[in-house]
């Protein structure tokens, strides 16, 4: 070999060594969100999933720069409960054609691979009862998402995709984990029509598998995270929750401005953890920013759960909160009954006196009002 080859090879080699090295391309993070099949007649005939929680995670994520597929374990079109299309987040989605050939033409969750994507969210609505509880494609995806480091996440009724989903050591998922859901209580006020058909009830059976249940107050958003396990306890934790997917992956947030309906339960959340006075006074500036009816739904709903005096004074809390700007006899003969079971018979009978006098053919009004008076006569 001669010494002018030698050279000419070491300086083809030392040229190489001096160049930059191409940076490999990057993959932008991935996630797939998975819907419910089962819907049917927007939810009449069976229920499917919640198009607010679909486009609420749809738009954080798109947001935040990943890719988004949408999965479902038949594949194809998908038909999601009745909802409001008018919504800001559900009006974006509708309007985007990608999106919308995405949820027409869902991905099975038996085709999609584990390899491509950083974290898997799963969309709650009842639907996820009937089938994504029963689907072993998709207990197997977020087993296996789990296991490469992914972030596993669900919302609602979502995680009921997540009760017989594995480690690789076999053991469930959700076992000694911090985890929250639609709970018992939730269930009990507004899962009536189709409880009796679920195969389980979401919190026991998650309870069951010896995880950490959380939850917020009826209505109430409510995020639990537990290293890569993210879960939402309703609609109203969905943004939340697919934010704290982007945080747990170590990517920076886009900044947003928060939703209307957003804006107003995390209002309430704070209401019940401060003085009422404060409440009060802010929401006589930003009353209009809000959806004030959906405060006092919340305060009313958690009426019909209360069991104890401090959920009785936290519905009452509310309901007082909302009714200056939403005066329907309802909530006014709500306020009435919470006043009652505080032994404030005097108030009660007051709002009871005024729905009547104002609405002299309500039932339930001259009912509440003769029952307050036979049990303390005015004196």
């Amino acid at each position: 070999m001669s010494v002018r080859f030698i050279v000419m090879c070491t300086a083809l080699s030392l040229l190489a060594l001096s160049r930059p090295a191409h940076a490999q391309p990057v993959r932008a993070a991935a996630v797939v969100l998975v819907v419910s099949s089962a819907g049917r007649d927007s939810g009449r005939t069976r229920p499917g999933f919640e198009m607010d929680e679909l486009t609420q995670a749809y738009h954080i994520f798109a947001t935040n720069g990943f890719a988004v597929t949408i999965a479902s374990p038949a594949g194809g079109a998908v038909q999601a409960d009745k909802y409001d299309a008018g919504l800001a987040y559900n009006a974006a989605f509708l309007a985007d054609t990608t999106a919308i050939r995405k949820l027409t033409n869902t991905t099975r969750t038996a085709a999609v691979r584990a390899g491509d994507f950083d974290a898997i969210f799963v969309v709650g609505g009842k639907g996820a009862m009937f089938d994504l509880s029963l689907d072993a494609a998709l207990a197997r995806l977020a087993g296996e998402i789990y296991d490469r480091g992914g972030v596993v996440s669900a919302v609602c009724h979502g995680p009921a995709g997540l009760v017989r989903a594995r480690t690789k050591t076999g053991t469930a998922l959700l076992a000694g984990r911090m985890v929250t859901g639609f709970s018992n209580e939730e269930e009990q006020v507004f899962g009536k029509k189709w409880v009796s058909q679920f195969p389980f009830m979401l919190e026991t059976e998650i309870r069951s598998l010896g995880a950490e249940w959380q939850e917020a107050a009826l209505m109430l958003p409510h995020v639990a995270i537990d290293g890569r396990i993210v879960t939402g306890q309703n609609p109203y934790a969905t943004a939340a929750t697919a934010e704290a997917v982007v945080r747990t992956l170590g990517r920076p947030l886009a900044a947003r401005t928060p939703w209307a309906d957003e804006r107003t339960v995390n209002f309430a959340y704070a209401a019940l953890r401060r003085d009422p006075h404060t409440p009060r006074r802010e929401l006589a500036t930003i009353h209009a920013e809000l959806k004030i009816d959906l405060i006092g739904l919340i305060g009313y709903y958690q009426l019909q759960t209360a069991t104890d005096t401090s959920a009785v004074r936290s519905a009452l809390t509310l309901m007082e909160l909302a009714a200056p700007y939403m005066p329907q006899p309802q909530m006014t003969l709500g306020m009435a009954d919470a006043y009652r079971r505080l032994g404030r018979m005097d108030d009660a009978r007051a709002l009871a006196k005024d729905v009547v006098r104002l609405h002299p053919t309500m039932r339930e009004a001259r009912e509440l009002l003769t029952t307050l008076e036979r049990a303390t006569p005015p004196q």
